[in-house]
């Protein structure tokens, strides 16, 4: 007896499945940057979290079977992800930095700072290593969101105390739930503060992503950027209003021999143009060197009366 045809879908591998998505994704349009760079790590990603598999496995589970129930949950995840821009980040409430995990949401933006790096990664950290001590004990991670650079910089230096603090009291209840997920409540203090406004320090250590993106480019954003918080990215007309600020007031909330490392992305232009005479020191990461800088309380001190 010839077999009646069904439309019954058929079971599929992970990793034609995986492929089948990113090729969805890619007819879609949809931008990347939060976590991954192009359609396949974007298909790899969610694949495999809606799965349930280890993110970091590929290889080991690309052959195994995906029954048709299971292929449909993927199928709705990409779905969701193409009808909503939203980054990646808030459909599995996950983002990983230098290796850790985070929990994010819409409250925050998706942790992506290359200063991470500076914390995390032995080669590029000694370029920070180089401008602090033993005696370097106070850290403040300024515009914290998530908290996810007040974590590494407490796993990083397990010497020293880190006070986390941001504008947003939404941005500061996704950070508690990092700090509490990492066991660091004891040496990471959350603090609201608009700026520096509400912090004394003084601090041997400032570390600031902060709003840089200029109102031209804030324009032209992607769907998936202008699904994060714009408190968290938009800088003014040039993208240095904060900055401004934040160089105005840092010197007094900074020992004598402190250092503040800035992120500023690829603003270095109107960084350069709005404080031509400021001394900084571009350090490497993976983006280059014009991405972060790092500057001495003294060149600060030097720069406001020179200014």
């Amino acid at each position: 007896m010839t077999p009646i045809p069904t439309n019954t879908p058929q079971p599929t591998t992970v990793l034609a499945l995986i492929e089948a998505m990113g090729e969805r994704l890619t007819q879609a349009g949809v931008s990347f940057g939060h976590g991954t760079t192009n359609a396949f790590d974007e298909a790899v990603w969610l694949t495999l979290w809606k799965l349930g598999l280890p993110l970091d496995e590929l290889d080991a589970v690309a052959a195994s079977p995906v029954t048709p129930a299971r292929q449909a949950d993927v199928e709705a995840v990409v779905a969701q992800r193409i009808a909503t821009r939203k980054p990646a980040a808030y459909l599995t409430r996950e983002a990983w930095l230098q290796g850790v995990p985070f929990y994010v949401d819409e409250r925050v933006i998706v942790p992506r700072s290359f200063i991470a790096e500076l914390l995390a990664d032995p080669e590029l950290g000694e370029a920070l290593d180089a401008w602090l001590s033993v005696d370097t004990d106070r850290v403040l991670d300024l515009c914290t969101g998530n908290g996810s650079l007040a974590v590494l910089a407490a796993m990083a230096y397990p010497q020293v105390q880190v006070d986390g603090a941001d504008l947003s009291t939404d941005a500061l209840e996704v950070a508690r739930i990092n700090v509490r997920r990492h066991g660091l409540a004891e040496r990471i203090t959350l603090i609201e503060s608009d700026g520096l406004a509400a912090l004394t320090g003084p601090y041997d250590l400032i570390l600031c992503n902060p709003p840089y993106v200029n109102a031209a480019s804030m324009e032209q954003l992607p769907a998936e950027y202008r699904a994060e918080p714009e408190l968290a990215l938009a800088g003014g007309t040039d993208g240095m209003d904060f900055v401004r600020q934040l160089l105005q007031d840092a010197p007094t909330r900074m020992q004598p021999q402190a250092v503040l490392v800035l992120e500023i992305g690829n603003e270095r232009a109107y960084f350069d143009a709005a404080f031509p005479t400021l001394e900084v020191v571009w350090l490497e990461t993976s983006a280059g060197e014009d991405q972060v800088l790092l500057v001495t309380r003294e060149a600060i001190l030097a720069w406001q009366l020179g200014d």
